[in-house]
């Protein structure tokens, strides 16, 4: 598990600031999703935490130590798999063990025994150990972001990180990918971070949610505080007026799940 203080964090592009004045505490062992529309700053923040960003100005620590660039200890889990098609699944898992290999050792494929047995863990914490020795490129993918899941968890991070890891997925997938982040991040301990768009989605996963807009943060606070007007603030009016209909129209009993950001709308 792992502490991360965001201190006035502020990034620019030339002209564009992606993320403007961004300040959290987010406490061991919590599972956090932010939330925005593209372009609302939800990547870079993320890419600040892990490293591969430099912040135009502000502060990142983990830990009480400041983040500098990437980390062994902080673990990312990409919308795009970046798995190797032609390697198992048990293969692909394994090179989240390259942080502790020799260059040499890695090239040949001699990887320490104890990560080896780590892998096949990842691959049985995501559902795939009969798959170990499948083909990644054969498989869907639903199942090649589990396999990047379990390289992730192999890292054996304090921090894991994903960067909209559903949003290329049909529902059924990405509630299935969703729930598989969600019992590592669990079964492991590790404070997660994870950037979503589906409001439904993160409303089943999500502990603790920030809500970003044009580079700031509009909401930060936990489900009981995640109503319409939220959802109003962070996406705007018209994407949630649909959800309002709802609730004008369902009993009583059912407007706590409207109110929810009913699953059949996505955002």
């Amino acid at each position: 598990m792992s502490t991360i203080e965001v201190t006035n964090l502020s990034k620019s592009y030339g002209d564009v600031t992606a993320l403007d004045d961004v300040s959290f505490t987010i406490p061991d062992g919590e599972f956090v999703v932010v939330l925005g529309q593209s372009g609302a700053g939800k990547s870079t923040l993320l890419r600040c935490l892990n490293g591969i960003t430099r912040p135009t100005s502000g502060s990142i620590t983990i830990d009480d130590a400041n983040v500098m660039g990437p980390r062994n200890d902080v673990a990312m889990i990409f919308q795009q798999h970046y798995i190797l098609g032609q390697m198992s699944a048990y293969s692909n898992a394994l090179t989240g063990a390259l942080g502790r290999t020799s260059f040499l050792g890695s090239l040949l494929g001699l990887y320490d025994g104890d990560d080896k047995q780590e892998a096949l863990r990842a691959l049985e914490t995501v559902g795939l150990l009969d798959e170990a020795n499948q083909r990644a490129g054969k498989m869907s993918g639903g199942q090649q972001q589990r396999v990047g899941i379990a390289r992730a968890l192999v890292q054996n991070p304090n921090l894991l990180l994903a960067d909209e890891p559903v949003a290329s997925l049909d529902p059924a997938s990405a509630e299935t990918v969703m729930r598989y982040i969600r019992d590592a991040a669990d079964e492991r301990d590790l404070t997660t971070i994870a950037s979503l768009h589906q409001v439904n989605i993160a409303r089943e996963f999500g502990e603790r949610f920030i809500g970003m807009k044009d580079g700031q943060i509009v909401f930060d606070g936990y489900r009981e505080d995640f109503d319409v007007d939220v959802i109003d603030r962070i996406y705007g009016d018209i994407e949630t007026e649909a959800i309002r209909e709802e609730q004008a129209d369902e009993p009583p009993e059912n407007n706590a799940a409207a109110t929810s950001g009913a699953r059949s709308h996505e955002y």
